[in-house]
């Protein structure tokens, strides 16, 4: 079984099982492999674009379109476990009013018909004022988590009933809706750390499903209590990991 940096034997072959450090250093892009995405005009080395889910291997016509099946049927997933189950689905950009597309926004499914004219945002960002409070209380990672120099704001349209928080792991078949393990890396996420879903009614619920370093909601120390689900609102602030924040935000 590979080995991480600080001596933990982990069966999965990315991340350390146990303190989910990355296993080994990434291999250096091959620039031969390197192209412009010809839609948002990113860099792209696979089949999908990692900026705007542009697929290269479809007609231009058609590339930007939802695909059959990509949103995976939990009834047939047979787990009681939310996380259980998940099929990596293909994200499209959201359409930008001004024209185009906004590559910064990606949408995971159609937008849910429950009647409201407005639609849930996921807002994530690097907070320092929970970093002081994750490492004041020196959790399980706290002597191993660094605050990022830099890390650009993401938002994530909650398009969909379910949105899995955490960091893909190809070993283990997760791919996350919400992905924080893309690089700087929060190494206090669990893999599948926690589940936001929503409702008929449009009404959102985070549950942790037993990450290492649990959820915690709205500034509070205590963390939320493991495979339980509690309801959001607008405004909502989602901790997790050492220094990650993802706030929820309505907007039109």
């Amino acid at each position: 079984m590979p080995m991480c940096a600080d001596g933990h034997q982990s069966r999965s072959t990315d991340y350390c099982d146990v303190c989910g450090s990355a296993l080994g250093a990434a291999p250096a892009p091959d620039p031969a492999a390197l192209r412009l995405c010809p839609n948002c005009h990113a860099p792209a080395s696979g089949r999908f674009c990692e900026g705007c889910g542009h697929d290269s291997a479809l007609p231009p016509a058609t590339a930007t379109s939802p695909r059959p099946g990509d949103r995976p049927d939990p009834a047939r997933a047979g787990h009681s476990d939310p996380s259980a189950g998940m099929r990596p689905e293909s994200s499209r950009a959201h359409p930008d009013p001004r024209g185009g597309f906004d590559p910064t926004l990606i949408a995971t499914g159609p937008p849910p018909d429950n009647g409201r004219s407005t639609v849930w945002v996921a807002r994530i960002f690097a907070d320092r004022e929970f970093y002081t409070r994750v490492q004041a209380r020196k959790g399980p990672d706290a002597e191993r988590v660094e605050f990022p120099d830099f890390y650009p704001e993401r938002r994530i349209i909650l398009h969909g009933n379910q949105f899995l928080i955490g960091k893909r792991s190809a070993s283990q078949g997760i791919v996350p809706e919400i992905d924080l393990g893309i690089a700087p890396v929060d190494i206090g996420v669990s893999r599948a750390h926690a589940m936001i879903q929503v409702d008929q009614r449009g009404a959102l619920t985070i549950t942790d499903l037993g990450s290492t370093n649990g959820t915690s909601l709205d500034g509070a120390e205590a963390p939320i209590t493991p495979q339980q689900a509690v309801a959001l609102r607008e405004g909502s602030r989602i901790h997790v990991g050492g220094w990650t924040t993802i706030a929820i935000t309505a907007e039109p």
